[in-house]
């Protein structure tokens, strides 16, 4: 039977499927689904220093292939997501491994959460630091789409923590490869990718936006080959883990991901279809693996043949 434990660097997952940030709320609300721990990790949405109320409504739109969205990153603010029986004490008390989605508005902001979540290691397996949310104008796009900003807020993070750090890249760059490298030198243990692609939707009727932000961000299963592209320019361009996502709906999806050269992937979207949509996608990877007698998922990642 196939071997589904998954290494990434300091961490170690017992199969290689997380959710996405921003997808599966705070984790703990879908054990009404399915025991959450049965997940590789739940990675939970952007948390920042203080509350947040997001975008104005409306802030979701359905297009051909896939979702628009501008919920600007809502949360309950760092110090509510510590000690909230909701967040992280019940998220805890799952057993599931957790990984918490971090933004600011500054890099003085980033380190403040990130050096708070810091104090909590024993119940956070690692920090994924936004650098690319295309749907709120303070911070977010800004840090991920210039080098210099991206080494920066990076670096500033890494410098203030020691919990492992996975750094979500922007699609919404000339060169992936460039900023894949900028921010594993800036200390970065992992890289994720791609977030939501910046998009637009315009109701004919009435003329306007079907968002009230005017865009946001596009995900969905629209939006894969651009991911898969992403992650294999990214996998070949650095040496640390690297996480893919973007439209994965099967477990087909989730292992082109690995043959493009993912070590690991979430699944975002397609949740909001299907809430128990992870664990079949597990299972899927597994009976792949054992009809291609392959033990581990190691033996395939980067493995596209050209």
């Amino acid at each position: 039977m196939a071997n589904l434990e998954t290494n990434l660097g300091r961490i170690k997952l017992k199969n290689p499927v997380m959710t996405a940030s921003g997808t599966f709320g705070y984790g703990a609300e879908y054990s009404a689904f399915f025991p959450i721990d049965r997940l590789g990790a739940v990675v939970v949405k952007g948390i920042s220093t203080f509350p947040w109320n997001g975008n104005p409504s409306p802030r979701v739109a359905e297009v051909k292939g896939g979702l628009i969205n501008a919920i600007g990153l809502q949360n309950p603010g760092v110090e509510k997501f510590i000690k909230g029986d909701e967040y992280l004490p019940a998220l805890t008390r799952s057993g599931a491994t957790v990984i918490v989605n971090i933004w600011g508005r500054t890099i003085e902001e980033y380190v403040s959460v990130a050096s708070r979540l810091d104090e909590k290691s024993d119940n956070i397996a690692a920090l994924e630091i936004n650098i690319s949310c295309p749907n709120i104008k303070e911070g977010g796009l800004s840090f991920g789409t210039d080098l210099k900003s991206a080494e920066k807020v990076v670096s500033a993070v890494r410098k203030a923590v020691k919990m492992p750090l996975i750094t979500k890249l922007s699609p919404n760059v000339t060169s992936i490869a460039d900023f894949a490298r900028c921010v594993a030198g800036a200390g970065t243990d992992m890289i994720s990718l791609i977030n939501t692609l910046s998009a637009m939707a315009i109701d004919i009727e009435t003329r306007r936006p079907k968002i009230a932000n005017i865009t946001g961000g596009l995900s969905g299963p629209g939006i894969k080959p651009v991911a898969v592209k992403m992650v294999y320019e990214a996998a070949k361009a650095v040496d640390i883990p690297v996480i893919g996502m973007g439209g994965i709906c099967t477990a087909e999806d989730a292992i082109e991901f690995f043959l493009a050269g993912a070590d690991a992937v979430a699944v975002g979207t397609a949740i909001f279809a299907d809430p128990c949509l992870p664990l079949e996608i597990i299972s899927g990877i597994e009976l792949y693996l054992d009809s291609h007698k392959i033990y581990s998922i190691s033996e395939i990642v980067g493995k596209v043949e050209l």
